[in-house]
């Protein structure tokens, strides 16, 4: 199985199925591409109640670092980002569809942990919505959560 396959949204939904999403974005975070366990460590080495994967509007995801004008928690000059930024733009377009990104409900907003540059390449290609999957820190909190609209 390729990685591809391996961290698609289909197969989120399968570990979600077989309720597995935590051991799933411990995978996806620590495997080539996305090298983050240190992430998938701070993330699943706590009780975590998961959500996902779920189609978000791009302009409800805080992402960390992107452009000026977006969500972002910290702007980041337009020339700085990295180049694959436009190829990911190019693969959406011809119709790929990147792997969930990884976000935790804070203070009533979504924190974008994981997708940076796959939400800003979604963004780039016309899309208005990503895949998503969802951390809470609290079970009535997503039980309560409600995902949002396009509007």
């Amino acid at each position: 199985m390729s990685d591809d396959d391996k961290y698609s949204v289909d197969a989120a939904r399968a570990a979600a199925e077989r309720g597995d999403l935590s051991g799933w974005v411990a995978e996806f975070l620590a495997s080539p591409g996305s090298d983050n366990g240190e992430l998938a460590e701070a993330l699943t080495n706590r009780p975590r109640w998961w959500l996902g994967p779920v189609r978000i509007p791009l302009k409800h995801l805080n992402r960390l670092a992107g452009p000026p004008g977006e969500p972002v928690l910290c702007p980041v000059d337009e020339d700085d980002w990295r180049d694959d930024v436009d190829d990911l733009e190019r693969k959406v377009r011809q119709g790929w569809e990147p792997p969930p990104v990884i976000a935790s409900y804070r203070d009533g907003r979504l924190i974008l942990e994981d997708g940076n540059h796959r939400v800003e390449g979604v963004r780039r290609s016309g899309a208005r919505q990503a895949w998503a999957v969802i951390g809470f820190d609290d079970p009535d909190e997503r039980g309560r959560f409600t995902v949002p609209d396009g509007s």
